[in-house]
């Protein structure tokens, strides 16, 4: 019984002679060795790669050893390409000044082109950044042309009328396109733009209808903004006649409801100048050939 005790060391005895090895063998030897050859990778695996190969494995160490050296070593056979965060895309545009390229975003390298979108419901915020782009590129040149692009359901009255009245203000002159639909307030905005050079595409939809508001509080208070509002759909109407051509009766009559129009029916309102359509291939043309280049 003596000699079976003695020959099975307790765990706290194990770890107490581990201890001691590893001390005893600090300053050199094997373990100093292997302590010195896995200092590099202090960041890439846990702190119990460091204690002594019999504690977890001379194998399994040697192994995991190899791996992170090789990742760390391997190079790619194709270049890696970087993914584009999502949000707002990047894009490279050339300075022409400068004759050097640089990467922007999309937004800015539209206004660096004069191009405008309005694309979403318009409410204050939404104006004041549509007002100070559009005086900004007016006031950097106004012989150039601004292009004002539509798609969107309109917004608020007052929001949509300062960007109304900035159009008709500014020097540069400013073509309207409508890309997908604009209802209300936003295809006001589009037979607002200078004659000749409000375009609309083959499937875009326009809606027009009267504008319309709501109050609340006194009997007095109600009735001014009533008549404020009618005043306001009053200028609308005469501002729309005097874009499209149509007697005031006559847009009267037809924004009492909400009325739609296809391109071709906007074109024959007035509402907008030209459908722009794909220019058509001549069949005496060439083509390419796409072989061509490839050697």
């Amino acid at each position: 019984m003596a000699q079976a005790s003695a020959g099975r060391r307790s765990p706290r005895s194990m770890a107490r002679r581990r201890r001691e090895g590893s001390g005893a063998g600090g300053s050199g030897g094997g373990d100093d060795l292997w302590q010195q050859s896995l200092c590099g990778f202090k960041s890439s695996i846990s702190k119990s790669v460091f204690l002594s190969p019999t504690s977890l494995g001379f194998e399994f160490l040697l192994m995991l050893l190899f791996k992170l050296v090789m990742s760390s070593n391997s190079k790619p056979t194709r270049g890696r390409v970087s993914m584009m965060p999502i949000g707002t895309p990047r894009v490279p545009y050339r300075n022409a000044a400068e004759g050097t390229w640089q990467w922007v975003d999309l937004w800015n390298a539209l206004y660096r082109e004069r191009v405008i979108f309005i694309g979403q419901h318009i409410d204050e915020e939404y104006s004041n950044q549509i007002l100070a782009t559009m005086l900004y590129l007016d006031s950097i040149d106004d012989s150039k042309k601004l292009y004002l692009y539509i798609n969107g359901p309109g917004g608020d009255l007052t929001p949509s009328m300062a960007i109304y009245d900035t159009m008709q203000s500014l020097k540069s002159p400013v073509g309207t396109h409508c890309v997908g639909y604009a209802y209300n307030l936003a295809g006001f905005l589009l037979a607002a733009g200078e004659k000749g050079y409000r375009f609309a595409m083959p499937l875009a939809r326009i809606a027009l209808q009267s504008p319309a508001g709501a109050a609340r509080g006194q009997a007095d208070d109600i009735r001014n903004e009533a008549d404020e509002l009618l005043r306001v759909r009053d200028y609308l109407f005469k501002e729309l006649a005097r874009k499209t051509g149509q007697p005031v009766e006559k847009i009267h009559m037809d924004l009492s409801r909400l009325k739609r129009f296809t391109s071709q029916e906007a074109l024959e309102y007035g509402l907008i100048d030209r459908i722009a359509r794909p220019a058509r291939i001549k069949a005496s043309a060439p083509r390419k050939d796409s072989t061509a280049g490839l050697g």
